[in-house]
C-alpha cells in the first residue's frame, strides 16, 4: 500500500491516461506561475536599474549644465540581480535545512545544491548560448 499525500486509494480507480493529462495539466498551472513571478522579477529589475540622478556638469564653455546618469551601470546590476534571482532556490534551500538543524552536524544538501545549479548554470547554459550563436 502507498503511503503519500498525493497518491490517494481511489486514484487507481482513475484510468492512466486521465490521470496523466491531470498531472500535465497541474504541471501546465505550476509553469504558469512561475512565468508571472519571473515576469514581474523582471519588471522589478527594470524598474530598479532605470533610477537615475540629475548631476550638474561643466561643459567645454565653463557653463553648468545638468545631465541625467543612472545610478546603476545597467549591465552590471541585470548581471547581479538575475545571478541572485537564479540562485534564490539554492539559498532558500540552504536557509531551510540550516534552520531545521540548528546545533548538529549540517548535511551537505545547500552545498550540492549551489553547485549542482552552477555546474548547470556553466555547462547547459554556455552550450545553448554557443549553439544559439
Amino acid at each position: 500500500m502507498c503511503v503519500s499525500w498525493i497518491y490517494h486509494p481511489g486514484m487507481s480507480l482513475v484510468n492512466d491516461g486521465v490521470l496523466g493529462f491531470l498531472y500535465l495539466l497541474f504541471l501546465v498551472w505550476l509553469f504558469m506561475g512561475i512565468t508571472i513571478l519571473a515576469d514581474i522579477f523582471m519588471e522589478a529589475i527594470e524598474e530598479i536599474t532605470s533610477k537615475a540622478n540629475i548631476v550638474m556638469v561643466p561643459d567645454s564653455d565653463g557653463n553648468l549644465i545638468e545631465i541625467e546618469k543612472q545610478v546603476w551601470n545597467p549591465t552590471i546590476a541585470n548581471l547581479t540581480l538575475m545571478a541572485l534571482g537564479s540562485s534564490a532556490p539554492e539559498i532558500i534551500l540552504s536557509t531551510a535545512d540550516t534552520m531545521q538543524t540548528l546545533g548538529e552536524l549540517p548535511s551537505e544538501l545547500g552545498p550540492q545544491a549551489i553547485v549542482g545549479s552552477a555546474a548547470f548554470n556553466l555547462l547547459v547554459i554556455s552550450a545553448v548560448s554557443i549553439l544559439a550563436v
